[in-house]
C-alpha cells in the first residue's frame, strides 16, 4: 500500500462555474467525508492527485492549508469521458487502525484446461475490509487446469493477512465457460433462415 501527501485548500466557491475555474488552473475540486460531520471542501493539485489514483486504494495524506494533516482514501473519481482528466473526486477521511470497506483487483494466473474454455471474471474487483494503512492493492488467483463450469468463490482466494471478505463467501469470482461449438451456431442461423 502506497502513501502518498498531497496538498489541499479548502475552498467557499462552489457550483459549476466555481469548479470550471478550479480546472482551469489544473486542480481539482474534492469533498473529505468524515462519518457523523460536515464534509469538507477542497481543492486538490490535478497532476499530483492524477498521480497518486493510478494506485488503486491509495492512502492520501492531506495537508490543508498548510497546517492541517489527514489520512483519505479516495471513495469516487468523476473523469472527463473523453479527455480522461480528472472533474472531482469524494475523499473519505481515515485513521490509523481503522478498518475499511474497499474493492481491491482479481487478476488470474496460469492456463485453463485444453479445449477452448474460456474464463468469465464475474467480479473484477472483490470487496474486502482491511485496516485503512493496510490496504492491499490486489490479489492473484491460479486459474490452472480448471475446465468448463468449474468456478472460484470468494472464499477460496488467499487473502493478505489482517485482510477479510466483505461478500457472502459462496459468491462466484470467477467462472470457467464452454467455448461454443462454431457447427452448432451455424445450425442454429439455418434452422432460423427456414422459419
Amino acid at each position: 500500500m502506497s502513501e502518498v501527501k498531497i496538498s489541499a485548500a479548502t475552498r467557499t466557491e462552489f457550483g459549476k462555474g466555481a469548479a470550471r475555474r478550479i480546472r482551469r488552473d489544473n486542480k481539482v475540486p474534492g469533498v473529505v467525508y468524515e462519518q457523523g460531520l460536515e464534509p469538507l471542501h477542497v481543492t486538490l493539485p490535478g497532476h499530483e492527485l492524477l498521480l497518486a489514483l493510478r494506485t488503486p486504494n491509495v492512502l492520501i495524506e492531506l495537508v490543508i492549508d498548510g497546517k492541517e494533516t489527514q489520512l483519505a482514501i479516495p471513495k469516487a473519481v468523476q473523469r472527463d469521458p473523453l479527455k480522461g482528466f480528472l472533474e472531482h473526486v469524494d475523499l473519505l477521511k481515515v485513521k490509523r487502525g481503522e478498518k475499511v470497506q474497499v474493492e481491491i483487483f482479481v487478476q488470474t494466473e496460469g492456463e485453463l484446461a485444453p479445449g477452448g474454455n474460456l474464463l468469465e471474471h464475474v467480479l473484477s474487483a472483490l470487496p474486502v475490509e482491511a485496516e485503512a494503512t493496510h490496504i492491499p492493492e490486489g490479489v492473484t488467483v491460479s486459474v490452472e487446469g480448471l475446465t468448463a463450469g468449474d468456478a472460484v468463490l470468494a472464499k477460496d482466494i488467499p487473502l493478505p493477512s489482517g485482510t477479510t471478505l466483505a461478500v457472502d463467501g459462496d459468491t462466484v469470482v470467477l467462472q470457467v465457460l464452454a467455448a461454443q461449438a462454431e457447427e452448432a451456431a451455424e445450425g442454429e442461423g439455418e434452422e432460423a433462415a427456414e422459419a
